[in-house]
């Protein structure tokens, strides 16, 4: 019986150890996949839209911080939908369709705002 109940133990403690150790490599993987990206990103009541510089490809938008929003706020628009130049930090998911547009295909997590700014830079953002 004595024997029963050590091997009961160790097992648990053999699955506690997997376990945790398998959440490590998720959080690493995880964060290898965050990238810096600049774009246009554009909000109001029923768009979170993030348009790269580099190509052009729109995005919708999941703000993981909830500070991209609040930064947006802040900058006092008159009328939603403006855009506004950002820089962010996050990574790209494949989106929820119950919850997306169709419009979208792809869904930029953002896990920092780096710089929000209305000055849209001259370039391949410029529109």
């Amino acid at each position: 019986m004595k024997l029963f109940k050590q091997a009961t133990v160790f097992v648990m403690l053999l699955g506690v150890a997997v376990t945790a150790c398998n959440r490590t490599e998720k959080s690493v993987e995880g964060k290898s996949n965050i990238k810096t990206v600049k774009g246009l990103y554009t909000f109001g009541p029923e768009m979170k839209s993030f348009t790269l510089c580099e190509d052009g490809r729109e995005y919708w938008v999941a703000d993981s911080v909830k500070n991209l929003e609040l930064s947006y706020s802040n900058l006092n628009f008159e009328k939603p939908y403006e855009p506004v130049y950002v820089e962010l930090q996050g990574y790209f998911a494949k989106s929820d369709t119950a919850t997306v547009s169709s419009d979208f295909d792809s869904t930029l997590v953002v896990t920092k705002v780096i710089k929000m700014t209305k000055d849209i830079p001259d370039g391949p953002c410029s529109q």
